[in-house]
């Protein structure tokens, strides 16, 4: 398929992104990072130092660079976005991928824990959207994709803050979505279900045993995921904002 095709490797061809939390060499981030820039994409990947984040950004296919990011500090975003302006002059999609993880039920979760979860879920949700809303506005708009979970999408059976902080998503997505789309913001939300990541602890075994729950029998993989980030953050999705979209091959069905 030619580059210039609709649809084809050049579908974001100038557009510049933001991917959060995307220093996990195998991580969704890190795959979601490497499709946009095989589409055309200039790809900024952030997440915390120490990770593999300036890795993943010398490896995409179209040059893109590596910026340190703690989601949940104002300053850091402000930081962020002055550099991506001076350097680029726009930003066109952010991917809000970074999250905190914690298998545990209410009562096992302790207030600090709570707030931890929720300072990087909910928190580094928000301060991603309201970090890169103006330069959206001032250039004509853009896409942002809002990592929730199918622990967003029910209750019963998952971790407690977890959970919380991705039904909290949900309602932030839609809240955005109706508030921006009069300057030609996109916002969306993915909703995850088990998808094969560094998160996912306990080797093979636990693997296996999360597979039984899942209708198609395995779990999904970083790439599956990237493939619908990439839908949303083009144009063929352009009449789509304020969605939530599982992907989790029928495991909220």
């Amino acid at each position: 398929m030619d580059r210039t095709e609709p649809g084809g490797k050049g579908d974001l061809a100038g557009k510049v992104a933001i991917i959060t939390g995307a220093g996990s060499y195998a991580g969704q981030g890190a795959a979601e990072a490497r499709l946009l820039a095989e589409h055309g994409a200039t790809v900024v990947v952030t997440d915390l130092p120490g990770g593999a984040g300036e890795k993943v950004a010398a490896e995409l296919a179209v040059p893109g660079r590596f910026l340190p990011l703690d989601v949940t500090d104002e300053a850091a975003w402000t930081d962020l976005m002055a550099t991506v302006e001076a350097e680029y002059g726009r930003v066109d999609i952010l991917v809000n991928n970074a999250g905190l993880w914690l298998h545990a039920v209410m009562c096992d979760t302790s207030p600090r824990e709570y707030r931890r979860v929720v300072e990087v879920n909910q928190t580094g949700v928000y301060l991603g959207m309201y970090a890169v809303a103006p330069l959206m506005r001032a250039t004509g708009g853009g896409s942002i994709i809002n990592t929730c979970s199918t622990a967003g999408l029910k209750g019963g059976g998952m971790p407690f803050a977890y959970a919380a902080s991705k039904w909290a998503v949900r309602g932030m997505t839609r809240a955005a979505a109706w508030e921006l789309a009069s300057d030609g913001i996109r916002v969306n939300a993915i909703c995850p279900g088990v998808i094969d990541t560094p998160m996912i602890e306990g080797g093979t075994e636990n693997r296996e045993r999360l597979a039984g729950f899942i209708p198609s029998g395995r779990l999904g993989t970083p790439e599956e995921v990237a493939d619908l980030v990439l839908f949303l953050a083009g144009d063929g999705s352009r009449y789509v904002s304020g969605a939530e979209i599982a992907i989790d091959a029928a495991f909220t069905a």
